[in-house]
């Protein structure tokens, strides 16, 4: 949290999932945590630092300045999914995952890691192996998690429905219900960070 006393920042590090690309501008899932907030009376400032076509290397070299800059109480990490769409190794989408978790908790900042799928024809062994790297690291660095950013979206009756032309990136109708994925364990640090800390 800010030591100057000012409302607790969120800081959301992503790709275009999060970017709002392809969308109105304010009307993507982090734009909608903030009017959530507000409707809550949750006093806090999201701070959406999320690039289109970013991968886990371009977050972990962009999050030092950004951490110095905002000092955010929780970071999001919603990357990995560019990584896997271009073939690189998963052994550097882990360690970067990793680096970023490790930079943000020495930061002072609660983390939500924000785990990804690949589409069927990514092969099961490959979608598994990629599921398994959110997992293994929200388990080995204790950090919060959300299985499944696009639960519900990229796997529901109406996953046509909810995807822009490129059948890649979810469109309009689908931003509440990738907010409502991250909003519960969200709330929770956030409870957390704003919770007066015992001497």
């Amino acid at each position: 949290m800010a030591a100057d006393g000012s409302a607790p920042v969120i800081l959301v590090v992503g790709d275009s999932l999060s970017a709002e690309y392809g969308l109105a501008r304010g009307s993507g899932w982090v734009a909608l945590l903030e009017q959530r907030l507000a409707q809550q009376g949750v006093r806090a400032r999201v701070v959406n630092a999320s690039v289109s076509g970013d991968t886990t290397a371009g977050g972990r070299s962009r999050l030092p300045a950004l951490l110095q800059q905002h000092r955010p109480a929780v970071v999001v990490i919603e990357l990995g999914g560019n990584d896997a769409l271009r073939g690189l190794p998963l052994t550097g989408t882990r360690d970067n995952l990793r680096a970023m978790i490790r930079a943000s908790r020495e930061a002072g900042a609660r983390v939500l890691l924000l785990g990804m799928d690949m589409p069927p024809n990514y092969g099961e062994r490959f979608r598994a192996d990629f599921r398994a790297v959110y997992a293994d690291l929200a388990r080995e660095e204790r950090v919060a998690l959300v299985p499944f950013f696009l639960a519900g979206v990229a796997d529901g009756p109406q996953a046509a429905e909810l995807f822009q032309a490129d059948r890649i990136h979810p469109n309009e109708r689908a931003q509440p219900l990738m907010l409502d994925n991250v909003w519960p364990a969200l709330r929770r640090l956030l409870d957390a960070a704003l919770a007066p800390r015992s001497r």
